[in-house]
């Protein structure tokens, strides 16, 4: 993977482990590597314990790599002090000083970087109007909502004006309107500003609304990187699949020649997605979205509805196919006749079946 000019970030080969109390050691990174646009938002995504915020902490300078290179704007910064780096971070606990008024805690990094009383007032007064906290400067934290505090975290780190801005799930301790209310927040903050955003999260909802790029973490690996639509619609592994969003994965075998599902039989051609992996001979494992199970109702229907319910405006719906069950999720007006207990017929959406990595 090679570094773009536009890079903000360039990553390569980076692992990193920690000792374990039996002795061992566990693998936090294992040679990973990742290019971060210039004035992009990227996330990375993924279970607990999947490598992402050590990374992020090695960016940030809070750890260090055991091999690779961490390079800002080209020049490499793994072997820099933390207070050297042009980066700033975000943390889920957003470590304001409770004793400090808003404008002291925004301006606390200016001052430790001596930098001229006019222009920490000027750099204050910005950040403030930018995450729109102007005249609150005079309050302490205990005197502010959660989001506030989240938004006070955020003006002290954009004073800085860094060249990347590192955030470690700094919405998570935050109620689900707010939290919602921050992520359209952050995302005008990153395109009003331009600066690199790295954001840390777990929840894949956030991740698909507010990244241009994801990069998809599991056991110390990037297994997958790319935009959000892409990532959905064409995941490489079962993990990316099963964990971004909902899918079914099946059991394809090859049969005369073509593919087969046991229970089901022959799939049609036109159900593979026409960039899909070959399917090659022998057993493979493939992955569809609920939302493209086409459910048609009918008495003599192949298979029977173990559950059907309308969740809003669709139909929710498991299906028993051989030894496996499908999920489908269609428009409520396309679900005449279809109920649990019931029978139906299956069929896939044209281009949705895609074989993954096991």
């Amino acid at each position: 993977m090679a570094a773009t000019e536009a890079s903000a970030l360039s990553i390569r080969n980076v692992s990193k482990a920690f000792p374990t109390p039996e002795g061992g050691e566990v693998k936090a990174l294992d040679d990973v590597s990742l290019d971060v646009a210039d004035g992009s938002f990227m996330v990375l995504l993924g279970p607990s314990g999947c490598g992402k915020t050590t990374l992020l902490r090695c960016i940030a300078g809070l750890e260090s790599p055991d091999s690779g290179e961490i390079d800002l704007k080209g020049t490499r910064i793994d072997d820099v002090p933390v207070w050297k780096r042009r980066v700033n971070t975000v943390f889920q606990s957003y470590a304001l000083f409770p004793h400090m008024t808003v404008t002291q805690n925004v301006a606390f990094g200016l001052q430790m970087d001596k930098l001229p009383k006019g222009e920490i007032a000027q750099k204050v007064d910005r950040s403030l109007e930018l995450v729109r906290l102007t005249g609150l400067g005079g309050r302490r934290p205990s005197q502010l909502s959660g989001g506030q505090q989240q938004r006070v975290a955020l003006a002290r780190a954009l004073a800085k004006e860094p060249e990347v801005l590192l955030l470690d799930e700094p919405l998570s301790a935050l109620d689900l309107k707010l939290r919602r209310g921050m992520q359209l927040e952050l995302k005008r903050l990153q395109q009003e500003t331009h600066i690199t955003f790295v954001l840390v999260t777990h929840d894949q909802d956030e991740a698909m609304s507010m990244g241009d790029r994801v990069a998809v973490f599991n056991e110390g690996r990037i297994v997958q990187v790319g935009e959000p639509r892409e990532v959905y619609l064409r995941p490489r592994t079962r993990f990316v699949a099963d964990f971004i969003g909902e899918a079914n994965i099946v059991d394809v075998i090859t049969e005369g020649g073509g593919a087969a599902i046991t229970g089901w039989g022959a799939i049609p051609g036109e159900s593979w997605a026409a960039d899909s992996p070959a399917i090659g001979d022998g057993r493979r494992v493939a992955a569809v979205r609920p939302e493209d199970v086409m459910l048609t109702a009918g008495g003599d229907g192949r298979f029977p509805i173990i559950d059907a319910t309308f969740i809003g405006g669709d139909l929710h719906a498991v299906v028993q196919v051989g030894d496996m069950t499908l999920a489908a999720r269609q428009p409520a007006a396309d679900a005449t006749g279809l109920s649990t207990g019931g029978r139906c017929d299956v069929a896939f959406r044209a281009g949705s079946l895609r074989i993954v990595e096991d």
